[in-house]
């Protein structure tokens, strides 16, 4: 347990991660040294046009979106929502009609907190690539280090059950 329940989001170590053109974010992460275990946050910094993940949903786990500075907007299936300081987005653990990205439109840092539950392990759909993730050993959010499984497939992969079985 830690010494105390209090994190300050000015004292997060902020980590960075990129791909491509489109994609870049820096990231605190709050729940784990808070002690938490089934709530995870995290401090996003999304700088202008960029996104920080991939549109996709959770078949395990609710997420939330607390827009503390800038403006962008929220991909949820197949609609489009503003975001600007202030809003909360929740986008509950569904199928693709649940799908959700967040997109900074704005000319400075998007910044917002994203809470989720932390159920383990998780099944994940992305519907722009058509790809289906399998997450297990640490709930989103955790610690990619800890994961016992992380597999990505194309969702047309389809093989039957007693493939490779005696």
């Amino acid at each position: 347990m830690p010494a105390s329940p209090i994190v300050n989001i000015d004292d997060l170590e902020l980590k960075s991660h990129s791909n491509g053109e489109n994609f870049e974010a820096s990231f605190g992460t709050m729940t784990p040294e808070s002690g938490a275990k089934h709530l995870g946050a995290r401090l996003t910094v999304l700088p202008p046009s960029k996104r920080a993940w991939p549109h996709h949903n959770h078949h395990g786990n609710d997420e939330m979106f607390v827009i503390m500075a800038g403006e962008g907007e929220l991909r949820f299936g197949d609609d489009r929502f503003p975001l600007k300081e202030g809003d909360v987005a929740t986008c509950p653990a569904g199928g693709r009609e649940t799908a959700h990205q967040i997109i900074n439109t704005g000319s400075v840092d998007l910044k917002y907190l994203a809470i989720s539950s932390m159920r383990d392990p998780d099944i994940t759909e992305y519907p722009d690539s058509n790809k289906l993730g399998a997450i297990a050993g640490s709930a989103p959010g955790g610690d990619l280090k800890e994961r016992t499984i992380t597999t990505f497939v194309d969702a047309t992969g389809v093989v039957d059950y007693w493939e490779g079985e005696e």
